[in-house]
């Protein structure tokens, strides 16, 4: 292929993929935030936000697309970079939406078609080349970790940037046993409970309000014990004295 041929496919994939990205903007994929790299409009991370009442619920899940130069002609190359039990990590994904299967793409597919698709995969059984199996408790095991997974040389998280700075917080202070914020009795939420540390051992619980309170009545117990011991020493030596 000559070059002015490829800068002509390059250039249809660059007006394409802005399109894609406006549409994007305007229509947000459910549960997923995507972007192209500032520098490379051909490759774009995106992050899974886990949907409610599946195992992947809380977690977040980092990813690229690697688009080719004659796109939407040819599909992309799909990676999921985050450790999430259902896909292999850094392997190109065989799906029918990546250029694994060049044969049943669509031109007419976008990004967020593209995306949509991943996440049905994803929240499903299906078995799949790069595709993985792995109990409920091993995805659940794997979510916690996906509050500190990164990208090396992706500046990218999007609009799911603060919440995961806030769920690091929350794992932090869980795994050294400091009170959390965001339970002044000392109870983490429900969705909380269970989280596990990069180490794979469960967070130690703070402990709860009640045993100080314990320790307080024991002393209390103590020392009204021992007025009485005096009380009735006193007594007795004044008996004898008396006596005498």
């Amino acid at each position: 292929m000559s070059a002015g041929a490829n800068r002509k496919m390059s250039t249809t994939a660059t007006r394409r993929l802005k399109q894609d990205y406006l549409r994007i903007r305007k229509e947000p994929v459910p549960y997923i935030c995507a972007e192209p790299l500032p520098s490379d409009i051909l490759e774009w991370h995106f992050i899974v936000r886990g949907p409610e009442k599946t195992p992947y619920e809380g977690g977040y899940y980092h990813g690229k697309l690697i688009f080719p130069q004659d796109f939407p002609f040819k599909p992309p190359s799909i990676y999921m970079i985050t450790p999430n039990g259902r896909f292999m990590c850094n392997t190109r994904l065989c799906l029918s939406i990546s250029d694994f299967h060049p044969d049943t793409w669509n031109p007419a597919w976008s990004v967020s078609t593209i995306l949509t698709a991943l996440l049905s995969f994803m929240v499903e059984n299906i078995p799949t080349l790069g595709s993985i199996e792995t109990s409920d408790f091993t995805v659940c095991r794997l979510k916690a970790q996906t509050y500190s997974a990164e990208c090396i040389g992706c500046t990218y998280y999007g609009a799911p940037r603060e919440e995961i700075k806030v769920k690091q917080r929350t794992q932090k202070e869980l795994s050294v046993g400091i009170q959390p914020c965001w339970a002044p009795d000392l109870r983490p939420r429900d969705e909380d409970v269970g989280v596990l540390p990069h180490n794979g051992h469960v967070a130690r619980r703070p402990p709860a309000r009640h045993q100080p309170k314990l320790g307080g009545a024991l002393a209390n117990m103590c020392v009204i014990a021992g007025l009485v011991v005096c009380v009735y020493t006193v007594r007795f030596v004044l008996h004898h004295i008396g006596q005498d």
